[in-house]
Formats: structure tokens, sequence, C-alpha cells
């Protein structure tokens, strides 16, 4: 496993482009196989899919910005987050208010995604508990932690591998 993308191992060779473009409907999939048990945690110390989708909705955001960062600034070093301190605001969040949230970001990012690359795809970053990474890094790390997150919510939507 890579120390700069702690998702690889998800990737499997798939492309990430592939991956995130489809991450919003599979999630869709997902939510409607689960009905309404959204807000249902699997386990006392697990999230729910509501909060996994608002995990997601979270997380593009803060990429959006990170992917954003990296090509206007000459190897800035970004801000990690506490994701279970921002977790204590998704109780009662709707997961289809999350997954309209994701998927509209998710196509801002994708934009910005296949509009950079390949040419922007050495630009650095610096993750301060990862180290120095580059735009294609963190895309990567995109697709991987959507397919961690996807397989969290496959689970509880009681689908096979």
């Amino acid at each position: 496993m890579s120390t700069l993308n702690p998702y690889d191992k998800f990737l499997n060779g798939r492309p990430a482009d592939a991956i995130l473009a489809e991450t919003a409907n599979k999630i869709a999939e997902y939510l409607e196989v689960i009905g309404s048990n959204q807000e249902k945690k699997p386990a006392p110390d697990k999230w729910s899919a509501a909060e996994i989708v608002c995990h997601l909705a979270d997380c593009e955001l803060v990429f959006a910005f990170r992917l954003r960062q990296t090509l206007a600034e000459d190897g800035p070093t970004i801000q990690p987050f506490d994701q279970d301190e921002w977790a204590k605001t998704y109780p009662g969040v709707p997961a289809s208010l999350a997954l309209a949230t994701f998927g509209e970001l998710r196509k801002w990012n994708l934009r910005l995604i296949r509009a950079s690359l390949p040419a922007a795809a050495e630009r650095k970053m610096t993750h301060p508990e990862r180290g120095t990474m580059t735009f294609q890094t963190v895309v990567e790390t995109m697709a991987g932690h959507d397919l961690n997150h996807l397989g969290q919510l496959r689970k509880i939507a009681g689908k096979p591998v």
C-alpha cells in the first residue's frame, strides 16, 4: 500500500477517471436497495449509509479545494481534517441531500480533472501526514477512497461483491 495513497489497494489497475465518473450512480443504486434504513448504523461504531454519503460529500468538497490549490500554487501544503469531528454534523442529514451535493461537486471536479490531465499530472502538493504527492496521486486517492466507501455501502445493501 502506498503511503501517499492509502486507498491504492482498491484500484486494482482500474483507471481513476472511470471510477470517479460512476461513483454517484453506484451510491444511488445502493441507497435504493437500502431504502428506509439509510440512517441505521450497521454497528455502534460504524457510520450509517447516510453518514457515509455525507462523508463522501464532505471529502469531495475537500478534494475540490486540494485539486484547485495544486493547480493554482507551486507546491502548496494542504490542510488535513478530522473526519470524525466533521461527522458530528451528519446525524439527521438525508442521504439524498448528501448524494445531490456529492454528485454536483463530482461533476465539477471531473470537469477540472479531465481538463487538467495529463498536463498537470506531476504538479506537486504536500500533505502534512503523507508527504509530497502529485495531482495524479490526489485523483487516484479520490478513486480509491470512493471504492472503499462504495464497498461499505454495498455491504450495508447486502449486495454480493
